[in-house]
Protein backbone atom coordinates (compact mmCIF):
# COMPACT_ATOMS: atom_id res chain seq x y z
CA UNK A 1 0.00 0.00 0.00
CA UNK A 2 1.41 3.37 -1.06
CA UNK A 3 1.62 6.55 0.99
CA UNK A 4 -1.40 8.06 -0.79
CA UNK A 5 -3.61 5.14 0.19
CA UNK A 6 -2.27 5.06 3.75
CA UNK A 7 -3.07 8.76 4.14
CA UNK A 8 -6.66 7.93 3.30
CA UNK A 9 -6.67 5.11 5.86
CA UNK A 10 -5.65 7.58 8.55
CA UNK A 11 -8.00 10.32 7.33
CA UNK A 12 -10.96 7.96 7.52
CA UNK A 13 -9.75 6.81 10.93
CA UNK A 14 -9.65 10.39 12.19
CA UNK A 15 -13.15 11.11 10.91
CA UNK A 16 -14.49 8.03 12.71
CA UNK A 17 -12.80 8.47 16.09
CA UNK A 18 -14.76 11.12 17.97
CA UNK A 19 -17.36 11.42 20.68
CA UNK A 20 -18.75 7.98 19.83
CA UNK A 21 -15.71 6.10 21.08
CA UNK A 22 -15.51 8.25 24.23
CA UNK A 23 -19.13 7.46 25.17
CA UNK A 24 -19.36 3.89 23.84
CA UNK A 25 -18.06 2.33 27.10
CA UNK A 26 -20.69 4.25 29.09
CA UNK A 27 -23.51 2.90 26.93
CA UNK A 28 -22.29 -0.69 26.51
CA UNK A 29 -21.09 -1.32 30.06
CA UNK A 30 -24.30 -0.79 32.00
CA UNK A 31 -24.90 -4.54 32.30
CA UNK A 32 -21.30 -5.69 32.57
CA UNK A 33 -18.40 -6.62 30.33
CA UNK A 34 -20.09 -9.30 28.22
CA UNK A 35 -21.88 -7.05 25.66
CA UNK A 36 -18.43 -5.85 24.57
CA UNK A 37 -17.62 -9.31 23.18
CA UNK A 38 -20.77 -9.21 21.07
CA UNK A 39 -19.72 -5.78 19.81
CA UNK A 40 -16.28 -7.14 18.88
CA UNK A 41 -17.86 -9.89 16.78
CA UNK A 42 -20.19 -7.68 14.75
CA UNK A 43 -18.02 -4.54 14.55
CA UNK A 44 -15.72 -5.60 11.69
CA UNK A 45 -18.40 -6.73 9.21
CA UNK A 46 -20.59 -3.81 10.28
CA UNK A 47 -17.90 -1.21 9.59
CA UNK A 48 -16.37 -2.76 6.50
CA UNK A 49 -19.47 -3.84 4.56
CA UNK A 50 -21.40 -0.65 5.31
CA UNK A 51 -18.67 1.76 4.20
CA UNK A 52 -17.70 -0.45 1.27
CA UNK A 53 -21.34 -0.40 0.17
CA UNK A 54 -21.58 3.39 0.49
CA UNK A 55 -18.30 3.78 -1.39
CA UNK A 56 -19.61 1.72 -4.33
CA UNK A 57 -22.88 3.67 -4.20
CA UNK A 58 -20.90 6.91 -4.67
CA UNK A 59 -18.10 5.60 -6.87
CA UNK A 60 -19.50 6.24 -10.32
CA UNK A 61 -20.50 9.87 -9.83
CA UNK A 62 -19.09 13.21 -8.77
CA UNK A 63 -20.39 15.12 -5.77
CA UNK A 64 -21.53 14.16 -2.29
CA UNK A 65 -24.07 11.51 -1.30
CA UNK A 66 -27.03 13.84 -1.92
CA UNK A 67 -25.79 14.67 -5.45
CA UNK A 68 -25.31 10.99 -6.25
CA UNK A 69 -28.77 10.14 -4.90
CA UNK A 70 -30.30 12.89 -7.03
CA UNK A 71 -28.78 11.32 -10.15
CA UNK A 72 -30.15 7.92 -9.20
CA UNK A 73 -33.62 8.85 -8.00
CA UNK A 74 -34.42 12.34 -9.23
CA UNK A 75 -34.78 15.77 -7.63
CA UNK A 76 -37.49 15.05 -5.04
CA UNK A 77 -35.92 11.90 -3.58
CA UNK A 78 -32.54 13.59 -3.76
CA UNK A 79 -33.90 16.48 -1.70
CA UNK A 80 -35.20 14.05 0.95
CA UNK A 81 -31.84 12.25 1.18
CA UNK A 82 -30.06 15.61 1.41
CA UNK A 83 -32.33 16.47 4.35
CA UNK A 84 -31.37 13.20 6.05
CA UNK A 85 -27.71 13.92 5.35
CA UNK A 86 -28.02 17.34 6.97
CA UNK A 87 -29.97 16.16 10.03
CA UNK A 88 -27.48 13.35 10.60
CA UNK A 89 -24.45 15.62 10.87
CA UNK A 90 -25.84 18.82 12.37
CA UNK A 91 -26.65 17.11 15.72
CA UNK A 92 -23.20 15.50 15.59
CA UNK A 93 -21.58 18.94 15.38
CA UNK A 94 -23.71 20.16 18.30
CA UNK A 95 -22.71 17.06 20.27
CA UNK A 96 -19.03 17.70 19.64
CA UNK A 97 -19.44 21.26 20.90
CA UNK A 98 -21.07 20.00 24.10
CA UNK A 99 -18.47 17.25 24.50
CA UNK A 100 -15.42 19.47 24.16
CA UNK A 101 -16.97 22.08 26.48
CA UNK A 102 -17.66 19.53 29.21
CA UNK A 103 -14.16 18.05 28.80
CA UNK A 104 -12.44 21.41 29.36
CA UNK A 105 -14.71 22.36 32.26
CA UNK A 106 -14.15 18.99 33.96
CA UNK A 107 -10.38 19.39 33.51
CA UNK A 108 -10.41 22.95 34.86
CA UNK A 109 -12.46 21.98 37.92
CA UNK A 110 -10.87 18.64 38.84
CA UNK A 111 -7.24 19.04 37.74
CA UNK A 112 -6.73 22.80 37.99
CA UNK A 113 -9.09 23.52 40.91
CA UNK A 114 -11.00 26.26 39.03
CA UNK A 115 -14.40 25.54 40.58
CA UNK A 116 -16.00 28.87 39.66
CA UNK A 117 -15.18 28.73 35.95
CA UNK A 118 -17.87 30.31 33.78
CA UNK A 119 -19.56 27.87 31.38
CA UNK A 120 -20.63 30.74 29.14
CA UNK A 121 -17.02 31.95 28.81
CA UNK A 122 -15.70 28.45 28.06
CA UNK A 123 -18.43 27.88 25.48
CA UNK A 124 -17.73 31.17 23.74
CA UNK A 125 -13.95 30.57 23.62
CA UNK A 126 -14.09 26.96 22.44
CA UNK A 127 -16.87 27.28 19.85
CA UNK A 128 -15.34 30.49 18.51
CA UNK A 129 -12.00 28.69 18.13
CA UNK A 130 -13.55 25.71 16.33
CA UNK A 131 -15.55 27.92 13.98
CA UNK A 132 -12.57 30.19 13.32
CA UNK A 133 -10.65 27.15 12.15
CA UNK A 134 -13.55 26.18 9.90
CA UNK A 135 -13.49 29.46 7.96
CA UNK A 136 -9.84 28.94 7.06
CA UNK A 137 -8.81 27.33 3.80
CA UNK A 138 -10.40 23.87 3.61
CA UNK A 139 -7.20 22.16 2.40
CA UNK A 140 -5.33 23.53 5.42
CA UNK A 141 -7.98 22.20 7.82
CA UNK A 142 -7.78 18.75 6.20
CA UNK A 143 -3.98 18.69 6.48
CA UNK A 144 -4.10 19.68 10.14
CA UNK A 145 -6.68 16.97 10.85
CA UNK A 146 -4.51 14.39 9.10
CA UNK A 147 -1.55 15.45 11.23
CA UNK A 148 -3.59 15.17 14.45
CA UNK A 149 -4.63 11.58 13.72
CA UNK A 150 -1.15 10.13 14.37
CA UNK A 151 -0.70 11.49 17.91
CA UNK A 152 -4.33 10.52 18.60
CA UNK A 153 -3.59 6.89 17.71
CA UNK A 154 -0.49 6.83 19.91
CA UNK A 155 -2.09 8.49 22.94
CA UNK A 156 -5.24 6.37 22.66
CA UNK A 157 -3.20 3.17 22.59
CA UNK A 158 -0.93 4.28 25.45
CA UNK A 159 -3.97 5.28 27.50
CA UNK A 160 -5.62 1.89 26.94
CA UNK A 161 -2.40 0.06 27.87
CA UNK A 162 -1.87 2.25 30.92
CA UNK A 163 -5.29 1.28 32.26
CA UNK A 164 -4.25 -2.40 32.42
CA UNK A 165 -2.75 -1.85 35.89
CA UNK A 166 -6.23 -0.84 37.11
CA UNK A 167 -8.09 -3.79 35.58
CA UNK A 168 -10.47 -5.54 37.95
CA UNK A 169 -11.15 -9.12 36.85
CA UNK A 170 -14.05 -9.15 39.26
CA UNK A 171 -16.16 -7.71 36.42
CA UNK A 172 -16.40 -11.27 35.05
CA UNK A 173 -17.99 -12.48 38.28
CA UNK A 174 -20.96 -10.10 37.99
CA UNK A 175 -24.16 -12.14 37.63
CA UNK A 176 -25.02 -12.65 33.97
CA UNK A 177 -28.54 -11.92 32.76
CA UNK A 178 -29.64 -12.72 29.22
CA UNK A 179 -32.34 -10.07 29.31
CA UNK A 180 -29.91 -7.34 30.42
CA UNK A 181 -27.35 -8.53 27.86
CA UNK A 182 -29.80 -8.46 24.95
CA UNK A 183 -31.31 -5.11 25.93
CA UNK A 184 -27.87 -3.54 26.32
CA UNK A 185 -26.74 -4.83 22.92
CA UNK A 186 -29.97 -3.63 21.30
CA UNK A 187 -29.96 -0.11 22.74
CA UNK A 188 -26.20 0.27 22.14
CA UNK A 189 -26.58 -0.17 18.36
CA UNK A 190 -26.93 3.57 17.53
CA UNK A 191 -23.79 4.57 19.44
CA UNK A 192 -21.93 1.53 18.08
CA UNK A 193 -22.78 2.59 14.54
CA UNK A 194 -21.82 6.19 15.27
CA UNK A 195 -18.53 5.28 17.00
CA UNK A 196 -17.20 3.64 13.83
CA UNK A 197 -18.79 5.69 11.05
CA UNK A 198 -16.88 8.01 8.71
CA UNK A 199 -19.73 8.71 6.33
CA UNK A 200 -18.89 12.39 5.59
CA UNK A 201 -15.57 11.41 4.01
CA UNK A 202 -16.76 8.46 1.90
CA UNK A 203 -17.98 10.35 -1.17
CA UNK A 204 -14.76 12.41 -1.31
CA UNK A 205 -12.73 9.24 -0.78
CA UNK A 206 -14.54 7.42 -3.61
CA UNK A 207 -14.00 10.35 -5.99
CA UNK A 208 -10.33 10.52 -5.03
CA UNK A 209 -9.77 6.81 -5.71
CA UNK A 210 -11.53 7.00 -9.07
CA UNK A 211 -9.65 10.14 -10.11
CA UNK A 212 -6.23 8.73 -9.19
CA UNK A 213 -6.53 5.11 -10.30
CA UNK A 214 -9.44 4.94 -12.72
CA UNK A 215 -12.66 2.96 -12.29
CA UNK A 216 -11.49 -0.68 -12.17
CA UNK A 217 -8.25 -0.26 -10.25
CA UNK A 218 -9.71 2.52 -8.10
CA UNK A 219 -12.50 0.39 -6.69
CA UNK A 220 -10.06 -2.38 -5.77
CA UNK A 221 -7.78 0.15 -4.08
CA UNK A 222 -10.75 1.60 -2.20
CA UNK A 223 -11.70 -1.88 -1.00
CA UNK A 224 -8.23 -2.47 0.47
CA UNK A 225 -8.13 0.96 2.13
CA UNK A 226 -11.53 0.45 3.74
CA UNK A 227 -10.63 -3.03 4.98
CA UNK A 228 -7.38 -1.86 6.60
CA UNK A 229 -9.18 1.12 8.10
CA UNK A 230 -11.84 -1.20 9.54
CA UNK A 231 -9.17 -3.40 11.14
CA UNK A 232 -7.47 -0.38 12.72
CA UNK A 233 -10.77 0.99 14.02
CA UNK A 234 -11.74 -2.39 15.48
CA UNK A 235 -8.43 -2.72 17.31
CA UNK A 236 -8.12 0.80 18.68
CA UNK A 237 -11.78 1.37 19.56
CA UNK A 238 -12.66 -2.02 21.02
CA UNK A 239 -9.41 -2.32 22.96
CA UNK A 240 -10.09 1.12 24.44
CA UNK A 241 -13.67 0.14 25.31
CA UNK A 242 -12.61 -3.21 26.81
CA UNK A 243 -9.79 -1.64 28.83
CA UNK A 244 -12.14 1.06 30.13
CA UNK A 245 -14.84 -1.38 31.21
CA UNK A 246 -12.29 -3.56 32.99
CA UNK A 247 -11.74 -0.59 35.33
CA UNK A 248 -15.27 0.71 35.88
CA UNK A 249 -18.43 -0.62 37.48
CA UNK A 250 -22.02 0.14 36.56
CA UNK A 251 -22.20 2.85 39.24
CA UNK A 252 -19.20 4.63 37.69
CA UNK A 253 -20.77 4.50 34.24
CA UNK A 254 -24.08 5.83 35.55
CA UNK A 255 -22.23 8.71 37.20
CA UNK A 256 -20.35 9.54 33.97
CA UNK A 257 -23.65 9.54 32.08
CA UNK A 258 -25.22 11.82 34.67
CA UNK A 259 -22.29 14.27 34.44
CA UNK A 260 -22.55 14.16 30.62
CA UNK A 261 -18.79 13.67 30.30
CA UNK A 262 -16.71 11.19 28.32
CA UNK A 263 -15.23 8.10 29.91
CA UNK A 264 -11.71 9.59 29.76
CA UNK A 265 -12.85 12.66 31.69
CA UNK A 266 -14.44 10.39 34.28
CA UNK A 267 -11.19 8.46 34.63
CA UNK A 268 -9.44 11.75 35.34
CA UNK A 269 -11.86 12.35 38.22
CA UNK A 270 -11.96 8.80 39.58
CA UNK A 271 -8.28 7.78 39.48
CA UNK A 272 -6.74 11.09 40.56
CA UNK A 273 -3.64 10.20 38.56
CA UNK A 274 -1.42 12.80 36.88
CA UNK A 275 -0.97 10.84 33.64
CA UNK A 276 -4.70 10.11 33.34
CA UNK A 277 -5.65 13.61 34.47
CA UNK A 278 -3.61 15.36 31.81
CA UNK A 279 -3.84 12.84 28.97
CA UNK A 280 -7.65 12.53 29.20
CA UNK A 281 -8.44 16.06 27.92
CA UNK A 282 -5.79 15.66 25.20
CA UNK A 283 -7.45 12.46 23.97
CA UNK A 284 -10.90 14.02 24.11
CA UNK A 285 -9.78 17.21 22.35
CA UNK A 286 -7.93 15.37 19.54
CA UNK A 287 -10.73 12.85 19.05
CA UNK A 288 -13.48 15.46 18.98
CA UNK A 289 -11.52 17.96 16.88
CA UNK A 290 -10.54 15.52 14.12
CA UNK A 291 -14.08 14.14 13.91
CA UNK A 292 -15.80 17.53 14.28
CA UNK A 293 -14.15 19.02 11.21
CA UNK A 294 -15.14 16.07 9.02
CA UNK A 295 -18.74 16.10 10.23
CA UNK A 296 -18.95 19.88 9.96
CA UNK A 297 -18.03 19.70 6.28
CA UNK A 298 -20.80 17.12 5.88
CA UNK A 299 -23.35 19.27 7.71
CA UNK A 300 -22.43 22.33 5.67
CA UNK A 301 -22.67 20.34 2.43
CA UNK A 302 -26.09 19.13 3.53
CA UNK A 303 -27.34 22.61 4.38
CA UNK A 304 -26.09 24.17 1.15
CA UNK A 305 -27.49 21.21 -0.79
CA UNK A 306 -30.90 21.66 0.85
CA UNK A 307 -31.02 25.33 -0.09
CA UNK A 308 -29.82 24.73 -3.66
CA UNK A 309 -32.16 21.82 -4.31
CA UNK A 310 -35.04 23.60 -2.58
CA UNK A 311 -34.58 26.63 -4.81
CA UNK A 312 -34.39 24.36 -7.84
CA UNK A 313 -37.64 22.62 -6.94
CA UNK A 314 -39.28 26.00 -6.29
CA UNK A 315 -37.85 27.36 -9.57
CA UNK A 316 -36.14 30.24 -7.81
CA UNK A 317 -32.51 31.40 -8.09
CA UNK A 318 -30.18 29.94 -5.45
CA UNK A 319 -27.91 32.20 -3.37
CA UNK A 320 -24.28 32.53 -4.37
CA UNK A 321 -22.23 29.60 -2.96
CA UNK A 322 -19.88 31.83 -0.93
CA UNK A 323 -22.74 33.82 0.60
CA UNK A 324 -24.65 30.64 1.41
CA UNK A 325 -21.57 29.05 2.97
CA UNK A 326 -20.92 32.05 5.23
CA UNK A 327 -24.57 32.22 6.28
CA UNK A 328 -24.38 28.52 7.14
CA UNK A 329 -21.26 29.11 9.25
CA UNK A 330 -22.98 31.93 11.16
CA UNK A 331 -26.12 29.87 11.72
CA UNK A 332 -24.14 26.87 12.97
CA UNK A 333 -22.02 29.11 15.19
CA UNK A 334 -25.06 30.54 16.99
CA UNK A 335 -26.70 27.11 17.28
CA UNK A 336 -23.56 25.51 18.73
CA UNK A 337 -23.12 28.38 21.21
CA UNK A 338 -26.67 27.96 22.51
CA UNK A 339 -26.65 24.13 22.63
CA UNK A 340 -23.19 23.89 24.20
CA UNK A 341 -24.33 26.23 26.96
CA UNK A 342 -27.60 24.33 27.53
CA UNK A 343 -25.65 21.04 27.79
CA UNK A 344 -28.07 18.45 26.31
CA UNK A 345 -27.34 14.75 26.85
CA UNK A 346 -24.68 13.57 24.39
CA UNK A 347 -25.78 9.95 24.58
CA UNK A 348 -29.37 11.10 24.08
CA UNK A 349 -28.41 12.93 20.86
CA UNK A 350 -26.62 9.84 19.53
CA UNK A 351 -29.43 7.45 20.52
CA UNK A 352 -32.33 9.45 19.14
CA UNK A 353 -30.93 11.54 16.28
CA UNK A 354 -27.46 11.00 14.92
CA UNK A 355 -27.14 7.22 15.27
CA UNK A 356 -30.46 6.20 13.67
CA UNK A 357 -30.28 8.75 10.83
CA UNK A 358 -26.71 7.74 9.99
CA UNK A 359 -27.87 4.11 10.03
CA UNK A 360 -30.41 5.01 7.35
CA UNK A 361 -27.78 6.66 5.14
CA UNK A 362 -24.91 4.27 5.77
CA UNK A 363 -26.67 0.91 6.02
CA UNK A 364 -29.99 1.16 4.18
CA UNK A 365 -29.37 3.63 1.34
CA UNK A 366 -26.63 1.66 -0.51
CA UNK A 367 -28.49 -1.66 -0.23
CA UNK A 368 -31.71 -0.11 -1.54
CA UNK A 369 -29.65 1.34 -4.40
CA UNK A 370 -28.10 -2.03 -5.28
CA UNK A 371 -31.58 -3.55 -5.72
CA UNK A 372 -33.38 -0.62 -7.37
CA UNK A 373 -30.85 1.18 -9.59
CA UNK A 374 -29.84 -0.81 -12.71
CA UNK A 375 -26.28 0.54 -12.82
CA UNK A 376 -25.67 -0.60 -9.22
CA UNK A 377 -26.89 -4.18 -9.62
CA UNK A 378 -23.34 -5.38 -10.27
CA UNK A 379 -22.50 -4.56 -6.64
CA UNK A 380 -25.07 -6.93 -5.12
CA UNK A 381 -23.85 -9.36 -2.44
CA UNK A 382 -26.87 -11.05 -0.91
CA UNK A 383 -25.31 -12.08 2.42
CA UNK A 384 -23.45 -8.85 3.10
CA UNK A 385 -26.44 -6.79 1.95
CA UNK A 386 -28.83 -8.73 4.20
CA UNK A 387 -26.55 -8.31 7.22
CA UNK A 388 -26.13 -4.57 6.71
CA UNK A 389 -29.80 -3.95 5.94
CA UNK A 390 -30.99 -5.84 9.02
CA UNK A 391 -28.43 -4.09 11.22
CA UNK A 392 -29.53 -0.68 9.93
CA UNK A 393 -33.23 -1.43 10.28
CA UNK A 394 -32.84 -2.69 13.85
CA UNK A 395 -30.73 0.35 14.75
CA UNK A 396 -33.46 2.69 13.49
CA UNK A 397 -36.06 0.72 15.49
CA UNK A 398 -34.25 1.59 18.73
CA UNK A 399 -35.70 5.11 18.50
CA UNK A 400 -39.24 3.82 18.86
CA UNK A 401 -38.30 1.55 21.73
CA UNK A 402 -36.50 4.44 23.46
CA UNK A 403 -39.66 6.51 23.26
CA UNK A 404 -41.76 3.65 24.67
CA UNK A 405 -39.20 2.98 27.41
CA UNK A 406 -39.09 6.65 28.46
CA UNK A 407 -42.88 6.96 28.34
CA UNK A 408 -43.49 3.98 30.59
Amino acid sequence: MGFYDFRWVMSLFGTAVGAGILFLPIKTGVSGIYPVFFMMIIALPMVYFSHWGLCRYCFGHKGDISDVSREYYGAKVGFFITALYFFAFLPACVMYGVGITNTIISFAQNQLGMMDISRALVVFALISFLMLVMVLKEDLVIRVCEALVYPLCVILLVFSLYLIQFWDFGVFSVEFSWSDFLLTCFFALPILAFAFEHTPAVSTFASSMRRRYGEDKGIEKAKKVLFLNSILLLFFIMFFVFSSLMCLGSDDLAKAKELNISVVSYFAIKLNNDFIGYSAPVIAFLAIATSFFGHYFGAREGFCGLVDKGCELARKPAPKPKVLSRFCDLLFYVLMLVCSYLNPSIIGIIDNLTGPIIAGILFLLPVIGFYSVPSLKKYRNIWADAFIFIFGAVTICTVGFNVIKDFF
